[in-house]
């Protein structure tokens, strides 16, 4: 059986099925969790381009991405629409705008593939085309400050691939599920089966036996934690006439429970700047944590007077008073880029954003119960790269977020399983707090043991062990990746080279 090629002139099905292989991708995702279909929807493209133009492949790679970046990022028009209260077309405009945005790269990955990599010998495009969407992929996580939501990694965090995730991060995950792709259109156009059965065996079996290796070691102890998810509406949550309810709710929640070394709140739980508290509910804290033992960390916005900058922010208390500002903010949504382009443009639009500034990328680590812990807030968590940096000193790592801004739409299924990508990366236990959920305790090999239910007040405990050491990934990052990703686009090249110097002894002789 062959791979069925569809006509790419004059016919109007091949675009309409990128476009739906691209949307059925996204059940690779949570909360759906199918994770062989990114296989078989991205086979299903490499087929497709194999016999495209430049420009129809540009054409179908743009439909596939409007297919996965549609249906996959979706979200984004519920947090505009519903809690930025942006009108319904404006709201519609900025998310198709996001989604052509990112429908780009697998629409010019598409053309430069086909503009200069003419072979369709099966080791070349079996090799070539999955290292030109891994690279595609990292170029969307880097460019404008980055976006790297969707990475086809994340989605195999529940497969034998996922034992590459301590060695080769996300990206190389996701290499290891292209690849595969690459393979299954060589296997369906018959070329080769012996080999491509056996580098697919060899690809999926060393996933699977790379989980059993121990790339980090216990720290002695065991530690009690306890989430606190507060559900605290988000049209209510800036309201300062609830100030003091909130406030209440977080510390019943908190001190009704007992035992625990390590407590986590969510970003921004106390909806009020660090001076407004400072002076009586932190001290109120402080005493209830040292009768207790208690480390607490917890997300809250900090104003500095002097210059009238503010951050979003996460501090520890009960062992030594800290904070963590967020370095990595979310454009339009925590900070307006190019204001001096744009001025007052999008406040005219009513297009919410807080101006906040970025923290230093050169900080303290927080300590919680006598360890280091790696903080991240919102949206840092799908950032691997900047988990790392905490990296080898944090013994456990702490995302504080509030998903109240996504409604019950895919993204805070994808949030979390983005975290349990970082906590397998590290190999590090992770706590996520959120305010309306998903809070989870997450352990070392990016499992989760313990969860909350969305939209309710729960205090979410657990136990963790903190780690020590450093996988290949803390080591070394993406870098490995992104070389041999950009060496494998060079075979194009050494293949036409290597044909044309045989077809040229063979005229000799």
């Amino acid at each position: 059986m062959k791979f069925p090629v569809l006509p790419s002139r004059g016919n109007s099905i091949p675009g309409l099925v990128m476009l739906l292989g691209g949307a059925f991708a996204v059940t690779a995702f949570a909360p759906f969790g199918w994770f062989p279909v990114i296989c078989l929807s991205l086979a299903l493209l490499f087929n497709q381009w194999l016999t495209d133009t430049p420009g129809r492949a540009f054409l179908h790679g743009g439909l596939f991405g409007l297919g996965f970046f549609g249906a996959g990022v979706s979200w984004v028009y519920v947090s505009v629409h519903g809690y930025g209260h942006v009108p319904g077309v404006a709201a519609v405009t900025v998310t198709l705008l996001l989604v052509v945005y990112l429908s780009l790269y697998p629409a010019c990955l598409g053309y430069l593939l086909r503009r200069y990599c003419r072979t369709q010998a099966w080791p070349v495009t079996a090799v070539v085309f999955p290292a030109g969407w891994v690279l595609s992929e990292w170029l969307r996580g880097w460019l404008f400050s980055g976006f790297p939501w969707m990475n086809i990694g994340s989605s195999q965090i529940d497969s034998p691939l996922a034992g590459y995730a301590p060695v080769l991060g996300v990206y190389g995950t996701g290499w290891a599920a292209a690849l595969t792709a690459g393979l299954l259109v060589a296997l369906l156009r018959n070329r080769q089966r012996a080999a491509g059965m056996l580098a697919l065996l060899a690809i999926w079996g060393g996933g699977y036996l790379l989980e059993f290796a121990q790339w980090t070691q216990p720290h002695a102890g065991t530690l009690r934690v306890a989430l606190v998810q507060g559900n605290i509406p988000q049209e209510e949550k800036w309201n300062p006439e609830n100030l003091i309810d909130t406030l209440t709710r977080y510390s019943e929640l908190t001190f009704a429970q007992t035992g625990n070394d390590v407590v986590v709140w969510p970003e921004t739980a106390i909806p009020a700047f660090l001076d407004q508290v400072e002076d009586n509910f932190i001290p109120y804290l402080e005493t209830r944590l040292g009768e207790t033992g208690t480390s607490l960390l917890t997300g809250i916005p900090v104003l500095d007077r002097t210059d009238w900058s503010y951050y979003n922010a996460v501090m520890s208390l009960g062992e030594k008073r800290a904070l963590y500002y967020k370095q990595h903010l979310v454009p339009y949504g925590e900070y307006l880029p190019l204001r001096w382009l744009f001025g007052n443009t999008l406040d005219a639009l009513a297009v919410p954003n807080a101006d906040f500034s970025s923290g230093p990328e050169s900080h303290g680590l927080l300590r919680a119960a006598g360890y280091a812990v790696g903080a991240s807030i919102c949206f840092e968590v799908v950032f691997g790269e900047q988990i790392i940096r905490d990296l080898p000193e944090a013994a456990l790592l702490v995302n504080v977020s509030n998903d109240a801004w996504f409604g019950d739409s895919l993204a805070p299924h994808q949030h979390l399983e983005m975290a349990r990508m970082r906590a397998l990366e590290t190999g590090r236990p992770m706590l996520r707090a959120t305010n309306t959920g998903i809070s989870a305790i997450i352990d070392y090999h990016g499992r989760v043991v313990a969860r909350g239910p969305q939209f309710r007040q729960a205090v979410v405990t657990g136990s963790i062990v903190p780690r020590q050491g450093a996988t290949p990934y803390v080591m070394f990052g993406n870098a490995p990746v992104v070389v041999l990703c950009l060496l494998c686009l060079l075979l194009p090249w050494v293949y036409t080279r290597l044909k044309s110097t045989c077809l040229r002894k063979t005229a000799r002789a």
